[in-house]
């Protein structure tokens, strides 16, 4: 999985799984740059580890739901490097409540930052990969996009929105040596899940068939994955990484 000379933009890039999706891609040789909208000191001080350990990284803010915003983050790749090769789209928030309690607002909020934001970078993406022929695109979706969550019908929605992307997209670019695919994340070890306490935690266990939490590079290792060559004949796919939680 040999990154070097690859520019890759990671969204949400300053903490939880896309931190560790940025320093994966920076260990692999790819120039990294973190996206954060909020948080950036998260963002800096990832750049300057990832510098620390001879990597190539640099940071920008854009909120990506913005569809101008998204445009000058991809944008901010080309100008400076000169190119665009990976794109991971792993950006995203929650807003959790049982639907007859969300509010429209939640509802809307988490739609226009997780699928939203995904469908304005592939697009700006996309124009630049189209014109070099190659192109690497990773969407993180996650399993509750195909089973779905009670107290999650926003969240729910918007990955399943993003696998749709995801296949729809990579349709319409495979003949110009772009692929685009999909990784569905289980329950990962983040602040979000060790937030749920141990009992919880036993208790999801039990509905996995590897009685584990997944770890962030668990992740991270399949993006890392489908960025490189080695994915060259994989497009279109959704490949969950839940330690067997959904068997399709």
């Amino acid at each position: 999985m040999n990154l070097k000379g690859k520019v890759a933009i990671v969204t949400g890039g300053g903490t939880g799984i896309g931190r560790k999706i940025c320093l994966t891609l920076a260990s692999k040789g790819a120039t990294v740059i973190v996206n954060y909208n909020s948080g950036a000191q998260f963002a800096l001080d990832l750049v300057d580890e990832i510098k620390s350990q001879n990597g190539q990284a640099d940071c920008m803010q854009a909120d990506i739901q913005s569809f101008e915003e998204s445009e000058n983050l991809i944008k901010f790749a080309i100008e400076k490097f000169g190119r665009l090769d990976i794109l991971v789209n792993n950006a995203g928030i929650v807003a959790d409540a049982l639907m007859i309690r969300m509010s429209e607002e939640n509802f809307d909020k988490v739609i226009n930052v997780n699928l939203k934001g995904t469908w304005n970078c592939c697009k700006h993406a996309v124009k630049y990969m189209m014109k070099q022929r190659s192109g690497k695109i990773v969407n993180i979706a996650s399993v509750v996009g195909i089973i779905g969550n009670a107290g999650q019908t926003n969240y729910s929605a918007s990955k399943a929105g993003i696998i749709g992307v995801t296949k729809s997209v990579a349709r319409e670019v495979s003949k110009r040596g772009i692929n685009v695919n999909a990784v569905a994340p289980g329950f990962i070890k983040t602040k979000m899940t060790e937030s749920l306490g141990e009992e919880i935690i036993e208790e999801y266990t039990k509905n996995i068939p590897i009685p584990r939490l997944g770890e962030p590079e668990d992740v991270a290792n399949m993006v890392a994955f489908l960025a490189s060559d080695l994915s060259n004949y994989i497009t279109g796919q959704v490949i969950n990484v839940d330690g067997g939680l959904v068997m399709n």
